[in-house]
């Protein structure tokens, strides 16, 4: 929990490689476990480049209780700020938070609104954090999905919840990643782009999922009857999609641990990243995990329908990676249209 913290948080610094091997690790184990930790290392990281310096203090306490973070943000959110002197009043409704019902912490974006509750012109959006202790802060238990339940994705709401001004700082939004790259940052490894490295770390706990995956089956296999009662291991098409799931996987993984050590890099010679950087982690971790999908279908076809009616390791395993292609960050079609609006010059989307 405290790895992506530098040591001007008190935290370990750890490499961005290093961190991807851990959830890698952690992933087979139990996926919502990964996915939580994956979650917190991945937006502690935003939200110590979004507070900046002047909140070294604050962010420095969050590492040295060794609390969690959560950051329900994504689609359906709508969250509201009155002013009212020194503080402001929140409420409102925010989606997807993994983690939330164990965080300590929840990020909150907002939009400023007038006395009748109207958003102000031009738009004020600005950033804070709210304690899920805090009166007012409710939790909805809406994650109940094909895998990774235990993560806890849930819906959490703001019912005039007061946070104080000097917390809230001006949200980069759709200009976060160019921002980070001039404005003071605590460390220079926060001026790397949250959901690039979320992608890094996603394609890691995919990695580790297939191949506990990968070898489970094939153990499994060396003993399996097929139809008629031949032994799988001799039936040819089962040694090639074997074969041909592990040359997938590991071709996910050494170019998800090249696009790692590439950021590493960055870091180390404190080179701050470009658009085609950033772009560029999202593009390899995308066909990564595509190739993962490919070798978890491999493995499906391969049981076929005899191996799947059964409540097996696998159809666990199963539930469990087909969220991982599906998170908003590495999600192959909001990559893929990214990477051709660049490649012929029109103007990015937002996200």
């Amino acid at each position: 929990m405290r790895m992506s913290a530098s040591d001007e948080l008190g935290g370990s610094g750890r490499s961005m490689h290093h961190i991807g091997l851990e959830l890698e690790a952690i992933s087979p184990r139990c996926p919502s476990t990964a996915w939580c930790l994956w979650n917190h290392l991945c937006v502690f990281h935003l939200f110590v480049g979004s507070l900046g310096p002047d909140h070294l203090s604050f962010l420095n306490r969050i590492v040295e209780r060794g609390e969690w973070v959560s950051f329900p943000a994504g689609a359906g959110s709508g969250v509201h700020g009155r002013v009212a002197g020194d503080v402001a009043v929140l409420n409102g409704r925010a989606a997807f938070g993994t983690g939330a019902r164990y965080a300590d912490w929840c990020g909150v974006v907002f939009a400023v609104v007038d006395e009748s509750a109207n958003p102000v012109k031009p738009l004020d959006l600005r950033f804070t954090m709210v304690p899920t202790t805090e009166p007012g802060v409710g939790i909805d238990p809406t994650w109940d999905g094909s895998g990774l339940r235990a993560s806890a994705t849930d819906d959490v709401h703001y019912t005039d919840v007061e946070v104080p001004l000097d917390r809230c700082v001006e949200w980069f939004g759709a200009n976060r990643a160019e921002s980070l790259r001039t404005v003071p940052v605590i460390n220079h490894r926060y001026r790397e782009d949250w959901v690039g490295l979320s992608d890094l770390w996603l394609g890691s706990m995919a990695v580790g999922v297939v191949r506990a995956s990968l070898s489970e089956a094939a153990a499994e296999f060396r003993t399996r009857k097929a139809i008629m009662g031949r032994s799988m291991i001799d039936r040819p098409t089962v040694q090639t999609n074997i074969g041909r799931a592990l040359a997938f996987t590991a071709s996910a993984r050494a170019a998800i641990e090249e696009a790692t050590h590439e950021v590493d890099h960055r870091i180390e010679l404190a080179i701050p990243p470009t658009d085609a950087d950033y772009y560029r982690q999202q593009a390899i971790v995308t066909m990564a995990v595509e190739h993962l999908e490919a070798a978890m279908a491999l493995l499906g076809r391969t049981y076929g329908g005899n191996g799947q009616r059964e409540s097996s390791l696998f159809d666990r395993r199963s539930r469990d990676f087909r969220s991982m292609p599906l998170h908003i960050n590495v999600h192959h079609d909001r990559v893929t249209h990214q990477l051709g609006r660049l490649a012929l010059g029109i103007d990015l989307d937002p996200f």
